[in-house]
């Protein structure tokens, strides 16, 4: 996995997941990252924190519902992460194709988590995209 957009997404997952681990808002550790890291955030990264951030109930309410039996809460933090990025792009960023959007969260996962997550990510992100008009439709 290389690019710089590559690199954004599991860079937005690891602030996703700081933010979650710390109990903070995701502004908050974004900002806590630019202090305390000498190299600079990709633009990319922050659109898809904002992004994320801005969508989440939705996104966390659709990634609930099509998880078949996974409550959210009981994921690995990393592949919930991975999904809410996966699940911005797919859903809301029309600049990335659906197969990449999914493409790129079953790669996240396949670097930052476990051997079973990249089948589950692939699994739900790809029911999302089946159902991605019907979502969108309001």
């Amino acid at each position: 996995m290389s690019g710089a957009r590559s690199k954004a997404r599991v860079r937005a997952v690891e602030i996703l997941f700081e933010a979650e681990q710390r109990n903070e808002s995701v502004r908050d550790a974004l900002v806590r990252r630019r202090e305390n890291s000498s190299s600079p955030i990709n633009p990319y990264t922050v659109e898809i924190l904002e992004g994320v951030d801005e969508r989440r109930e939705d996104i966390d309410e659709f990634l609930e519902t099509y998880s078949q039996g996974w409550a959210l809460g009981r994921m690995p933090a990393v592949d919930r992460n991975a999904l809410r990025v996966g699940a911005w792009e797919l859903l809301y960023n029309s600049e990335i194709p659906d197969g990449v959007a999914v493409a790129e969260a079953v790669a996240v996962t396949r670097q930052l988590s476990t051997d079973d997550s990249p089948r589950f990510v692939n699994g739900l992100l790809g029911r999302l995209q089946k159902v991605k008009p019907s979502l969108l439709d309001d």
